[in-house]
């Protein structure tokens, strides 16, 4: 019985230690960010104050970064989620025949390092004189984007009876009449898991932006967070953390509003349906 007991209890023990890694940096963000004298160890603030808060909010370079991240981001969900669809419409429908090593390529390509191919995209900014341009840093992010989304909104579309498309077609819609009124609407959830995947990489990437941008009133709240690193091992903690916090308030404000969405869209099996 006390063997029985310990097996139990393992796995437990085991949840718990790893539920605690995770929980004190969080509990220091958040004491980090109401404490004016916060420091690198994990403390109660003496005095809980919002000053660091109203630093960075009333700063106009963070406020224009966090808007330029919003930007990229929510441009970036956008064109993924219209082009992968379209992408993904033939992929689905058509019966072709490189269909599968083609699906398997687009596998592949989810696997690539982003960094193993950086070198050679800044060059080709350079050669199209796209370095420093937002819009350019848009369009290579959701090409870096497509290879996963188009994979799974594939499989989503798979769910969808091709039969409801023919219904459509016999009453006089077009095929993209039908994918707007007939394969969309019922690719909700699938469509708005992959967005939102989208958004939560695009938001949280620094290093594409920070290749790609030079000029720092450009930089997203990615890459600004970094300003708060100081020469000669001076920190700002209580700034990074309010910082941060606000900094990750975009992303739960959509999981919030879109998780009904999102788990019926893995509760489809399209993501994973091969």
């Amino acid at each position: 019985m006390k063997k029985i007991k310990l097996e139990v209890a393992v796995p437990y023990i085991i949840l718990s230690v790893i539920g605690v890694c995770f929980l004190l940096p969080l509990l220091w963000v958040i004491f980090a960010s109401i404490d004016e004298n916060a420091q690198q160890a994990l403390t109660l603030p003496d005095k809980i104050t919002f000053t660091n808060y109203t630093s960075i909010l009333s700063d106009p370079a963070n406020i224009r970064s966090f808007m330029i991240g919003l930007g990229l981001s929510l441009g970036q969900s956008i064109l993924v989620v219209v082009v992968g669809v379209l992408a993904a419409y033939p992929l689905s429908r058509y019966t072709q025949k490189y269909k599968k090593p083609f699906m398997y390529t687009i596998l592949f390509m989810t696997s690539l390092p982003i960094t193993a191919v950086m070198v050679p995209v800044y060059q080709l900014f350079v050669f199209l004189n796209l370095q420093d341009s937002l819009f350019g840093t848009m369009l290579f992010l959701t090409a870096s984007g497509l290879p996963y989304s188009i994979w799974m909104l594939k499989n989503f579309m798979d769910s969808v009876p091709i039969n409801l498309e023919e219904s459509a077609w016999v009453d006089g819609a077009s095929i993209w009449k039908g994918v707007r009124k007939v394969v969309a609407p019922l690719m909700i959830p699938g469509i708005c898991t992959v967005a939102i995947f989208t958004f939560s990489m695009s938001w949280g990437n620094f290093f594409v932006p920070y290749i790609l941008i030079q000029t720092p009133d450009k930089f997203p709240a990615s890459v600004t967070i970094y300003q708060f690193f100081g020469t000669y091992g001076m920190v700002e903690y209580g700034k990074l953390a309010a910082f941060s916090v606000i900094y990750t308030m975009p992303a739960v404000v959509l999981y919030l509003f879109s998780q009904r969405f999102m788990s019926q869209g893995f509760s489809l099996g399209g993501a994973t349906k091969g």
